[in-house]
């Protein structure tokens, strides 16, 4: 609708309040001043207020995208549970056997066969554990 249109229609509808009773006039100028002010009200700029992305690799913000981000987040959370859990069973490992032989281990391969540990822990998918002998650490990184 251009803004022509709604001025003859606002036209026409001032000619009606003219011509009927005093109450019939008051309820259409209460009505023109109901969609006059809708009117403008729906004319001004449009500003969207999102707040900001809590979770950087979330695909939206979405009813549509939920059940998305929902899995997206445990499998992600999954993972780190995995390194996390991974890690400190080996550090642990790394220390038991720190204390029964005084030394770092040279390579994790020798916590199994000094049977520490009974074996390796697989990484999870598109990681892999690194070993530093020098520091006696583990950490789990992307390949």
């Amino acid at each position: 609708m251009g803004s022509g249109f709604l001025l003859c229609q606002s036209v026409t509808n001032l000619e009606l309040l003219l011509s009927t009773g005093y109450n019939e006039r008051m309820k259409s100028f209460f009505a023109l001043l109901l969609v006059s002010t809708l009117l403008l009200a729906g004319c001004g700029d449009k500003k969207t207020n999102q707040p900001a992305a809590t979770n950087a690799a979330s695909s939206g913000n979405s009813v549509l995208t939920a059940p998305v981000d929902y899995l997206d987040a445990v499998a992600r959370s999954k993972i780190t549970a995995e390194k996390t859990i991974d890690t400190v069973s080996l550090n642990n490992a790394i220390q038991m056997f720190r204390v029964e032989q005084g030394r770092n281990p040279k390579s994790l391969d020798e916590l199994v066969t000094e049977k520490v540990i009974p074996r390796i822990p697989a990484a999870p998918y598109g990681m892999k554990i690194v070993y530093d002998a020098t520091n006696g650490t583990v950490k789990v990184v992307k390949e």
